[in-house]
């Protein structure tokens, strides 16, 4: 609920006016930055997954800012007691289908579930919260009409990694991917996460830190691992949002910051 103030109280500081072998945007990707932009739909409505969440939270504030979506529907497992202008909570179990799937057919999904193993407290209740959660609203949402995902993942995602975090990770892109949205496939590859979360993490917390203090020496190759602002990602979603690129793309490094200029 913290991000979910704080993203409420800056936004108005900081408006601004299948290919299966996708690789990194600014590294010869489908889509460019160059990419027309949308102007036109006969209904411009989108789902929010992880509304509570730290980028969530600033999506959900720069959503309800923008003039882009004119119906915006958070699915949560509880009331977040919003207010905010255009959003809709929608109490949902992302484990029954039969609680969402009347509320799936919009435009886009934009999706920033997370979780770490030691808040879920298992590996398999991390794969509940980051595999099976956005890989099912996906599908439903697919058939009932949506026409793009977009995806909070991590830079670092390989479904061959022996690293279960970035294994899973890649392992929802890898099934994302298979569904073939119409207007595509949105995916961000954030580093670390800067912001004020709701829970607290003091591990993740040190580290951004020392990620924030070192920023500016992670140019060229090494901006990927460039720490980078919740708030900035969402604002990068959004950007991303309004652009007319089908197939899949990768955002992540230098082609992240590009969005947020």
């Amino acid at each position: 609920m913290l991000g979910l103030q704080l993203a409420a109280a800056v936004i108005g500081l900081a408006r601004p006016a299948d290919r299966s072998s996708a690789k990194i945007l600014g590294r010869n990707v489908f889509g460019a930055l160059g990419s027309p932009l949308v102007t036109t739909s006969a209904s411009r409505s989108c789902v929010v997954l992880g509304g509570s969440g730290l980028v969530g939270g600033h999506l959900l504030a720069r959503l309800s800012a923008d003039d882009f979506y004119d119906d915006v529907r958070v699915f949560t497992r509880r009331a977040l007691s919003l207010s905010l202008p255009k959003v809709r909570e929608i109490i949902i179990d992302f484990t029954d289908p039969a609680t969402y799937r009347e509320h799936v057919g919009v435009r886009d999904v934009f999706c920033c579930l997370g979780t770490t193993i030691k808040k879920a407290g298992s590996q398999e209740a991390f794969r509940q919260v980051d595999f099976d959660a956005p890989v099912n609203v996906a599908r439903a949402s697919r058939d009932a009409g949506a026409a793009r995902y977009l995806l909070v993942s991590a830079v670092g995602a390989d479904s061959k990694s022996s690293v279960f975090y970035n294994r899973v990770k890649g392992e929802t892109e890898a099934a994302l991917r298979e569904l073939a949205f119409p207007r595509g496939l949105s995916i961000f590859h954030p580093s670390i996460l800067l912001g004020e979360r709701a829970e607290v993490r003091p591990a993740e917390r040190v580290a951004a830190a020392l990620m924030s203090a070192t920023r500016p020496l992670f140019q060229g190759a090494l901006a990927r691992y460039r720490a980078i602002d919740a708030a900035d990602v969402a604002l990068a979603m959004l950007a991303a949002s309004k652009r007319d690129e089908p197939g899949v793309v990768v955002y992540e490094g230098a082609s992240l910051f590009a969005l947020i200029r």
